[in-house]
């Protein structure tokens, strides 16, 4: 037994079979896992899933055309492929997107390169007491209000279709926004470094179709910003009263005060990289510039 499974120099040996083995092989074998196993998922949790069960009847059915030698099926299938293939990409568009931007969200390159304007300051114990207590009064009183809160991913795009504020984040000023018949009421609040960056600001609407019925545009529109950032959104319904979470294309209904409040302490730690490789190099380039001029 011992002759017969044999290793060395990255060669396997068993019987007559002979596997050879690479250090960079296995490398690529293991990102072309990890790769593989990440869009799984991702087509998983997104409508490329029911694209790809109809991608796969088509398959079959192109397969069996084949088979059974209907050459002119078979020929349309092929001529049609690439223009199938477009459309799926133009289809899938917004997921795409949404999925490039959790991969820069993952600070991958994090330890690398690291920006100084892309420094984002999380919300203050101060900051979250005014969130919740504007919540809870815009609520008692029926009072519409969409409050996104910017975490990493900037929302700049959407910033600049609102009305600049630039205002400390309190109960009052947010409760002066959303009062009805007020200029500012219609539209988003969008909070960036620990202020209110802007008013009556558009948002992007989900398209999601497995949400109520019964939501109207506010919550969409709240749970659409949360489909393509990692923003935190804060929807107060006009109609009931009740308070909503949206975040991560995920919206949870009828919170409580206490459950929005730990929501925002969950996310209002947004740290920036510290010691990374390029600030050591400009560190180190630093010393020695100086040493040189000593």
């Amino acid at each position: 037994m011992k002759n017969f499974i044999q290793f060395s120099g990255g060669t396997l040996t068993i019987g007559s079979l002979v596997l050879t083995f690479s250090v960079s092989g296995v490398i690529e074998m293991i990102i072309f896992a990890i790769v593989a196993y990440y869009i799984m998922l991702w087509i998983k949790r997104t409508k490329a899933w029911n694209l790809l069960k109809g991608a796969a009847v088509l398959l079959v059915v192109y397969l069996l055309a084949k088979l059974t030698h209907l050459d002119n099926i078979a020929f349309l299938f092929e001529r049609m492929a690439g223009s199938i293939l477009i459309a799926a990409i133009v289809v899938l568009q917004p997921e795409l997107r949404r999925a490039l931007e959790q991969l820069g969200d993952k600070n991958i390159l994090a330890g690398i390169i690291s920006s100084g304007s892309d420094t984002k300051t999380g919300l203050t114990a101060e900051s979250i007491d005014a969130l919740v207590r504007a919540s809870g009064v815009l609520a008692a009183n029926k009072v519409g209000a969409l409050i996104v809160i910017e975490r990493t991913i900037t929302l700049s795009e959407y910033i600049v279709s609102g009305i600049k504020t630039d205002a400390v984040i309190t109960s009052s000023m947010l409760e002066q926004i959303f009062e009805k018949n007020t200029p500012l009421h219609d539209g988003a609040v969008i909070i960036r470094n620990n202020r209110i960056e802007a008013a009556t600001c558009y948002l992007p609407i989900s398209k999601n179709n497995a949400i109520s019925k019964e939501l109207g545009t506010r919550h969409r529109a709240g749970l659409g910003i949360s489909e393509v950032s990692d923003a935190i959104t804060i929807i107060v319904s006009e109609e009931t009263g009740s308070i909503s979470i949206a975040l991560n294309g995920v919206l949870t209904r009828n919170v409580t005060q206490e459950d929005l409040r730990a929501s925002l302490y969950d996310i209002r730690t947004i740290e920036k990289p510290t010691n990374t490789l390029g600030e050591k190099i400009k560190q180190w380039t630093g010393r020695r510039k100086n040493e040189k001029q000593a």
